[in-house]
């Protein structure tokens, strides 16, 4: 009797183990908003246009990727697009924005994407620059 009642009871602590995890909320699921490719091209005097290519499990409008961002090296937000809707069925996709003034003397810049749940933490895009 005591092998069957260890059993009963290590079938139950595994039983609530994946209930709790059949139990979370799908957010938790779609994680945080990764850049996974980026360019930045002159478009003249210190302009530039920036594409960036963002993978992030979007479910819909409770839960995806919103906006991403230019950086300089500082962590100084230089540029912002907004996302303004879910791209649940175009993973990852593509945006661009143009204007981008960066400073002639910027070595580099990072790109970061945001999500509606997590905001920021994702994998961020280093583009090197030319020297000017």
């Amino acid at each position: 009797m005591r092998f069957r009642s260890r059993n009963l009871k290590s079938f139950a602590s595994l039983s609530a183990f994946v209930l709790s995890f059949m139990m979370l909320p799908t957010v938790a699921l779609a994680g945080e908003a990764d850049v996974v490719n980026a360019t930045a091209t002159p478009t003249g005097g210190d302009t530039w246009r920036v594409e960036a290519t963002v993978r992030h499990a979007d479910e819909g409008w409770d839960h995806y990727a919103n906006a991403f961002e230019v950086l300089d090296p500082q962590g100084k937000v230089l540029a912002v697009r907004e996302l303004l809707h879910p791209h649940v069925n175009e993973q990852p996709f593509t945006r661009s924005l143009g204007g981008v003034a960066i400073p002639p003397e910027t070595a580099f810049i990072m790109i970061r994407a945001k999500d509606s749940v997590h905001e920021y933490g994702g994998a961020e895009f280093r583009i090197d620059l030319p020297a000017q």
